[in-house]
């Protein structure tokens, strides 16, 4: 990936269009935002696969980003992000989501990249099927 400056940020493209990153939200998604939402989608994506493994397969997975902390200081580090996962399908068992969540924990590669650094809660709940 390059990266090119432009008057309110920078800017990348990809080969699905261009990725625009700037401090004020109006002019592109702020560098924090990327950041929780790769955590958020890697962690979707994980459970999927391991769903899948399990022969579980979700119909529908949802990851709000219940609260984002960051600190006081200047650089406005990320401190607190809670993940909650609202899991749908059919096949889905109750009495196996401890271990997906901690399955999907060890295998997502931006979850394990911020571990010690940022506290990731995580909390699910399977929907209605």
């Amino acid at each position: 990936m390059k990266f090119h400056m432009t008057e309110n940020g920078f800017d990348t493209e990809t080969e699905f269009g261009t990725l625009h990153i700037s401090s004020n939200e109006e002019k592109g998604f702020r560098p924090y935002q990327l950041m929780v939402a790769s955590i958020a989608a890697c962690g979707g994506g994980v459970m999927r696969k391991v769903l899948d493994k399990m022969r579980m397969p979700a119909d529908d997975i949802a990851v709000e980003v219940k609260e984002i902390v960051r600190s006081q200081d200047d650089a406005s580090r990320l401190m607190k992000i809670h993940l909650h996962f609202t899991v749908i399908g059919s096949a889905i068992k109750e009495e196996k989501m401890p271990r997906i969540m901690e399955l999907t924990e060890k295998n997502c590669s931006m979850l394990q990249s911020v571990i010690g650094c940022i506290d990731v809660v995580k909390t699910y709940e399977i929907g209605p099927k």
